[in-house]
């Protein structure tokens, strides 16, 4: 995988997009390289009933994208810039686990994603089936000191594509899905 994904942190801003096609037009008109296009994300979210992962601000799950058949064990938290992934080679083997020391699936997601790399920065652009169009602007560090220089570096790229602090969605994709329901 990538240089882009290696960090313990991740300076990351989001926005809604009114036109997602006039977005990916503008990213790949800047020679945006594509990392993987119009792959389907299943994410399953891991909860424990006794001692709930939630109650620290941390987030577990298992991801699987097809087709470029990448596979991730991801844990996020408990600082909001915190983000640790690991490639897995089958998901159903980690999700056994995971039941096994007292976990249970507690949420299945599922969006359309295609990632793009500009310099150092990469760039998501998501579909959300019945919630939305998102583009994530980010940049994966081990420094957490360069995390403020990163989100300044991302809002810089981001408003040069029409987007303020102001439209900023603070909102994760888990709790979109979540108030869906």
């Amino acid at each position: 995988m990538s240089d882009h994904f290696v960090g313990k942190y991740e300076a990351e801003i989001k926005f809604r997009l009114a036109d997602h096609a006039v977005f990916l037009q503008k990213i790949k008109a800047n020679h945006a390289e594509p990392f993987t296009e119009n792959n389907s994300e299943t994410d399953y979210f891991y909860e424990s009933t006794d001692l709930p992962l939630s109650n620290n601000n941390i987030s577990m799950c298992v991801r699987e994208m097809v087709p470029s058949g990448i596979k991730l064990w991801i844990v996020k938290g408990p600082l909001s810039s915190e983000c640790k992934a690991i490639n897995i080679d089958d998901c159903q083997h980690v999700q056994n686990m995971l039941v096994t020391l007292g976990y249970h699936c507690h949420l299945t997601t599922t969006k359309v994603r295609s990632i793009y790399f500009l310099e150092d920065v990469h760039i998501t652009v998501d579909h959300l089936d019945g919630i939305g169009w998102f583009a994530e602007f980010a940049i994966m560090t081990d420094d957490e000191s360069l995390l403020e220089h990163y989100y300044q570096k991302l809002m810089s790229v981001a408003k040069g594509y029409g987007f303020t602090e102001e439209m900023i969605e603070k909102r994760s994709y888990k709790q979109m899905f979540l108030e869906k329901r």
